[in-house]
């Protein structure tokens, strides 16, 4: 009769086996921060802010842990601004975007310290319905669904936790139209909000292709 053999699996194999399986339970955990439609795969900037929200959400010191259990992000992109910096913006479904808004903050400050030197913007999303909307089925077009209120709605998102305090429009010679927008002059000095201000501008452009120069009042 044949007899079996046991061969002796070297200690330095499973040890090694087992550092490969730990990283990839954390992504497996950190992956329920990302919701994609149609079952796309997230990018590996997506995976990375969803790294650093589920490390907030887990650390022991975290102080906004029940608010990130309800928070998924559904994209991240990367902008640039001016020659070198850039800015990261993540995008959240508007269902959990009030809870968002609560903690946007200290959750921007946070997510900052886990991904370095890029300024981070959150943004909602949100569903724009043309004139065509009857087609649709439906009979009345929502105010906030309009081209010119989610354009004002993603500013608003862009500057925050700060505040738009006031408007103007100018006209320039060849008849485009550029808005500078005043922020709330109490947090000038607050969380690098005057750093922050090429970081607006090139955003807000680049989601809207509208010009806007933020700015805060002069006494």
């Amino acid at each position: 009769l044949a007899q079996a053999v046991l061969i002796p699996v070297p200690q330095r194999l499973v040890a090694t086996e087992g550092i490969r399986a730990q990283p990839s339970s954390t992504m497996f955990n950190a992956r329920k921060k990302i919701v994609k439609d149609k079952g796309e795969a997230p990018t590996e900037l997506e995976e990375k802010v969803a790294q650093a929200l589920f490390d907030i959400e887990v650390s022991p010191t975290s102080d906004i842990k029940s608010e990130l259990r309800e928070i998924y992000l559904s994209a991240a992109k990367e902008i640039e601004v001016g020659k070198t910096g850039k800015a990261v913006v993540v995008f959240f479904p508007f269902r959990v975007w009030r809870t968002v808004r609560k903690i946007q903050g200290r959750l921007i400050r946070e997510v900052e310290k886990k991904l370095g030197k890029s300024h981070v913007i959150f943004v909602a999303n949100r569903t724009i319905l043309d004139k065509d909307f009857r087609r649709k089925g439906i009979k009345v077009r929502p105010r906030n669904r309009t081209l010119t209120s989610v354009q004002e709605s993603i500013m608003e998102d862009v500057v925050s936790p700060t505040e738009i305090v006031g408007k103007r429009t100018r006209i320039t010679v060849d008849g485009s139209k550029i808005q500078k927008i005043f922020l709330d002059p109490k947090d000038k000095d607050k969380e690098d909000i005057e750093a922050k201000l090429p970081s607006f501008a090139a955003v807000y452009r680049r989601l809207t292709n509208k010009e806007a120069v933020f700015m805060f009042p002069t006494v």
